[in-house]
C-alpha cells in the first residue's frame, strides 16, 4: 500500500451482514433436517462429535490469543495489535478455521445435500469476509502482507499471499 493511498474500510453494515450471514449457515447446520447420503451410525456420530469438539477448540484458543483485539466484525479494531503466534503463526484466520471444522462436523452428522450446500455456503462467506478483512489489515499494519506471505489463510500453507 502506498502512503498516499487512501486506507480500505468495508461499510460497517456490510461487515455485519456478513457476520450475520455467518451465523444463519451455522444455526442452518446444526437444525437441518438429516439425510442419507452415507450411513449415519456410531462411528459416523462419533466422528462428527469429535469434529465438532475439534472445531470449538480451535475457535476458543484462537479467540484467547488474540484477547482484547478479538471483535466479529471483519473491522480491526483501530487499537488492537497484529496477532503471528500460537495458532496464528498456523493460518491467518484460525476462528474461521474452527468454525468451518465445527461445520464439517455437522456435515459428517447430517449426511445430506441440504448440509453440504450450508458449508460450502459458510465457507463462501469466510472466504469474502477474511478478503476484506486482509485488505484493512493491510492498511492497519505495516508487516501484515509479509506475514500473509508465510501464513496460509485458512489452511496451513493455503492461500498465502505472493511476494
Amino acid at each position: 500500500m502506498t502512503a498516499d493511498a487512501p486506507a480500505f474500510r468495508l461499510p460497517s453494515a456490510a461487515a455485519w451482514s456478513l457476520v450475520g450471514l455467518q451465523f444463519v449457515f451455522l444455526i442452518l447446520l446444526g437444525f437441518l433436517p438429516w439425510g442419507d447420503l452415507w450411513l449415519r451410525e456410531v462411528g459416523t456420530l462419533v466422528l462428527g462429535l469429535v469434529l465438532v469438539a475439534l472445531g470449538v477448540g480451535i475457535v476458543l484458543v484462537a479467540g484467547a490469543g488474540l484477547g482484547r483485539t478479538l471483535t466479529p466484525s471483519p473491522i480491526p479494531k483501530a487499537d488492537g495489535q497484529l496477532v503471528t503466534t500460537g495458532v496464528y503463526s498456523l493460518v491467518r484466520h484460525p476462528i474461521y478455521s474452527g468454525l468451518l471444522v465445527l461445520g464439517v462436523g455437522l456435515v459428517v452428522i447430517g449426511a445430506s445435500w441440504l448440509h453440504l450446500l450450508a458449508w460450502v455456503a459458510l465457507l463462501s462467506v469466510f472466504m469474502t469476509k477474511s478478503r476484506f478483512e486482509e485488505r484493512m489489515l493491510a492498511d492497519q499494519y505495516p508487516d501484515y502482507e509479509a506475514y500473509a506471505a508465510r501464513v496460509g489463510r485458512l489452511v496451513p500453507g493455503v492461500g498465502r499471499f505472493r511476494a
